[in-house]
């Protein structure tokens, strides 16, 4: 094998590569480019043949590039993936959208949440919102708790945990009761079977002990009221 020669072919692939992104990208018509981008990755899903994980992979990373309801609706369909890495492509450009765009990101996960062919991805957003910590995902997160997927409870559960907001208590109170089971990765441990209601005491404790003293059990001037 001549190695220089395999070299200059990676090289040459990779510059037609990005020359070709670079001339889809530039399409002044940003709708119809958007459009195609979401017919693309329905194609793709319904495929389910070789390559088309990478494909998905690959969109995930131009839809993020062209902004609009039909990339982010589509990012949230290649967000229910079956494969771990490809939900990550998807999962990493809703976040970096969100971060400018929330409102846009927020109006996407709206409409997941009212979508019946849904699974998988109902259980990724939580984290997703969860790791762009803007105020607003605390109610948005917790719109995940009513859905009939114990998994995507369980996965809203975690994500209102992990945001530290003692807000999100009162949202988890409601599941304390739950007694429909749902089965955890825990690292160090592996799967960990346990209640949708036991998981909510846990985040409520989580919560309760990371939240600062209520104000309301001081009296004015900061002392302790009796």
């Amino acid at each position: 094998m001549d190695l220089e020669k395999v070299l200059e072919e990676v090289f040459e692939a990779d510059r037609s590569l990005r020359a070709a992104e670079s001339r889809l990208l530039a399409t002044k018509d940003r709708s119809a480019l958007a459009q195609a981008l979401a017919r693309r990755v329905a194609s793709e899903r319904e495929k389910k043949a070789p390559g088309s994980s990478d494909r998905l992979a690959r969109l995930a990373d131009l839809c993020a590039q062209v902004p609009a309801q039909a990339t982010l609706d589509a990012l949230i369909r290649i967000l229910d993936h079956d494969d771990p890495a490809v939900r990550t492509e998807a999962g990493e450009a809703l976040r970096d959208l969100g971060i400018d765009r929330f409102k846009d990101v927020r109006s996407a996960v709206e409409r997941a949440l009212g979508a019946k062919d849904l699974h998988l991805a109902l259980e990724e957003l939580p984290f997703v919102l969860a790791e762009l910590g803007d105020p607003p995902s605390v109610e948005l997160v917790a719109r995940f708790l009513r859905l009939g997927d114990p998994a995507a409870v369980a996965s809203g559960i975690e994500a209102l945990a992990a945001m530290g907001d003692p807000a999100a208590i009162e949202h988890l109170r409601k599941l304390e009761g739950d007694t429909r089971e749902v089965t955890l990765e825990e690292e160090g441990v592996g799967e960990l079977r346990m209640t949708v209601g036991e998981l909510a005491q846990d985040a409520i404790a989580e919560l309760t002990a990371e939240s600062p003293d209520d104000p309301a059990d001081e009296a004015p001037g900061g002392a302790s009221r009796s």
